[in-house]
């Protein structure tokens, strides 16, 4: 009987996981469909899911009217740039909050995670201005310090919960043994972290990736990424469906392919220090 209740209980969890994987898949797939029909048959009621002639005109158009190639590589610098420098900054940030902790440790993470709430809107002005006095409109190097900033507690965060789960004690010994700070860090704690570290990569790139706001409102040619290249899809005259389906498939494939060969490292960072 407890077998039975076990196996039905199995059944019913599995079958929820699938129909919430659909469902969170599903717009996904429709966009990558739509952006295979005409404008016509993209707008049309009912909608067509299946049955429709299927055409590769708006990947042409697209081609034709973007410069792809620069929005990916801008793309590519910003998300791997902000992340490599959150990394370099939060590592040593981490380490201190789990391994030297103060009073007031937990007061900053919860200060540093407030920050997140923070409408971005709120600090616009301030910031274009700012990025105008420096010349940093417009400019990859402002993107990646702003990406960075936005995604920095989070970096911090999930370093610091890897971190906790490894014994201070082999630290210690190797204090003992006469490594220096930077041995530490170098030799010892981040290859011991590194699944941690690894899917604290993938995650923040990919929220770097995705990121529209700033990448929309401190961009106008030469840094712009793929965010700008699907938003370029919309004009006064209404939004031109099929188009913006393809662009928008042409900017989530790489990171949709990259989030498909890493959702084992991703998973098995995710889970660091679960089980004991």
């Amino acid at each position: 009987m407890a077998r039975a209740v076990t196996t039905k209980r199995k059944t019913l969890t599995t079958a929820l996981a699938w129909a919430i994987g659909l469902l969170i898949f599903f717009p996904i797939l429709w966009t990558i469909l739509t952006s295979f029909k005409t404008e016509a048959q993209a707008i049309a009621n009912p909608p067509i899911f299946l049955n429709f002639d299927w055409t590769l005109e708006n990947y042409a158009i697209v081609q034709e009217r973007s410069d792809y190639m620069r929005f990916l590589w801008n793309s590519v610098i910003l998300a791997g740039g902000s992340t490599l420098l959150g990394i370099i900054i939060a590592v040593p940030a981490a380490w201190s909050m789990a391994f030297v902790p103060s009073k007031r440790t937990k007061d900053i993470l919860l200060w540093m995670l407030s920050t997140k709430m923070l409408p971005a809107v709120g600090v616009l002005y301030p910031i274009y201005l700012l990025f105008i006095e420096l010349g940093l409109l417009d400019s990859r190097a402002g993107l990646v310090i702003v990406l960075m900033l936005i995604n920095l507690p989070i970096i911090v965060w999930m370093l610091y919960t890897y971190f906790r789960e490894i014994p201070g004690e082999i630290l210690e010994a190797a204090r003992m043994d006469g490594a220096t700070l930077k041995e530490e860090l170098l030799y010892i704690l981040t290859p011991m972290a590194i699944p941690g570290i690894a899917s604290t990569v993938l995650l923040n790139f990919i929220l770097a990736w995705n990121e529209a706001f700033w990448t929309l409102n401190l961009t106008a040619v030469d840094a712009a990424p793929l965010t700008a290249f699907i938003a370029s899809y919309s004009s006064p005259e209404g939004l031109f469906f099929a188009k913006l389906s393809a662009a928008s498939t042409m900017a989530i494939a790489p990171i949709l392919i990259l989030g498909w060969f890493s959702q084992k490292q991703l998973v098995r960072g995710l889970t660091f220090g679960a089980v004991k």
